[in-house]
């Protein structure tokens, strides 16, 4: 315990406080003997840099139970191909920074909940770098965070409807081994609606 607080710059009052806290993960322990890891110092310098950031420790603490529940990425990664999107890894501490005053632990439960966000051991994986950067800019433009995770759930349930109609269509009138290569025709289409959508409200709103 000594040295983990004497590698993280705390003194072992302040790590005892945090462990009785459930802010970090227990020690392995062979007999009388407590072992503490890179991942109990990786966990100290996240709370360090969350607390400079603002946090409180109770709001870090929910922060870590929200974030203990989610989804591992290995799940994510297991339930089929490669998707286009690219995922991005991130530190609790960037995640703030992307969504400063923004990530609380509801909405990082809503992120998880909606599967934006998956675990890989101290690190946070986002689904989506696209998905990542348009919510960032629709914060930094004054959109609550809660508001956007609100609409990506709605969006979500457009989306899964317009995929199955696609890909029973696909099926149905192309061989398997073409769905796949098809794929960005749907996406032309469902782009090129949503586009003419948003040109024929934004019209009828100005008149």
């Amino acid at each position: 315990m000594e040295e983990l607080a004497t590698a993280a710059g705390i003194t072992v009052r302040t790590l005892r406080f945090y462990r009785e806290r459930g802010l970090i993960p227990p020690p392995r322990r062979e007999g009388r003997i407590a072992w503490y890891d890179e991942h109990h110092l990786a966990r100290l310098r996240t709370i360090a840099a969350l607390l400079e950031r603002g946090h409180t420790l109770n709001g870090i603490a929910d922060l870590t139970s929200a974030f203990e529940s989610g989804r591992n990425v290995r799940e994510v990664l297991a339930l089929g191909p490669p998707t286009e999107e690219e995922p991005v890894r991130l530190t609790p501490e960037e995640l703030a920074d992307h969504f400063a005053g923004e990530v609380t632990p509801e909405n990082l439960a809503a992120a998880l909940d909606l599967g934006y966000l998956v675990t890989d051991g101290e690190e946070i994986v986002h689904i989506s770098r696209r998905l990542l950067d348009v919510s960032a800019a629709l914060v930094r433009e004054g959109i609550p965070l809660a508001e956007v995770l609100k609409a990506g759930a709605r969006v979500r349930e457009h989306a899964d409807a317009l995929a199955e109609l696609f890909t029973d269509l696909l099926r149905a009138h192309a061989a398997e081994d073409d769905v796949w290569r098809l794929r960005p025709l749907a996406k032309n289409v469902v782009e090129a609606e949503l586009s003419l959508a948003l040109d024929r409200r934004l019209r009828s709103e100005g008149s």
